[in-house]
């Protein structure tokens, strides 16, 4: 059983940046694939991207493509999402999830992953 956490959320004005935290207790984040979601009011749940376990896989949802890094620490066993160029339309509450699997892809699919994080509120304003 994973427990994650984000962090990293807050206010940002458009145009700035953020860096979003996944982790959960230990190193067991290492085994598993780490995608990033996000759902603003009213809307479907959204892939944004995601890590192979190795690392060496990533993947991004075209609307956040060249503005969205996702990378990982594995000896902190934490993934991060850094966030720039932010827009209004990136508001939303963001998740981490995780599959446990050592693979060398990943997908931004919600149905691939088991655990859930509770989300960190991401609000792009001037």
């Amino acid at each position: 059983q994973l427990q994650l956490v984000e962090s990293g959320g807050g206010l940002v004005q458009p145009g700035g940046s953020l860096r979003l935290s996944c982790a959960t207790s230990g190193l067991t984040l290492n085994l598993a694939t780490v995608g990033w979601f996000r759902q603003a009011p009213g809307k479907e749940r959204e892939g944004v991207s995601c890590i192979s376990s190795s690392g060496r896989f990533i993947n991004f949802a075209d609307s956040v493509e060249g503005r969205f890094t996702i990378s990982r620490d594995h000896a902190k066993g934490t993934v991060y999402l850094q966030m720039n160029s932010l827009k209004p339309e990136d508001t939303a509450v963001y998740y981490c999830a995780a599959h446990l699997a050592l693979g060398t892809m990943c997908s931004t699919w919600d149905d691939d992953y088991d655990y859930w994080g509770q989300g960190t509120q991401v609000t792009v304003s001037s």
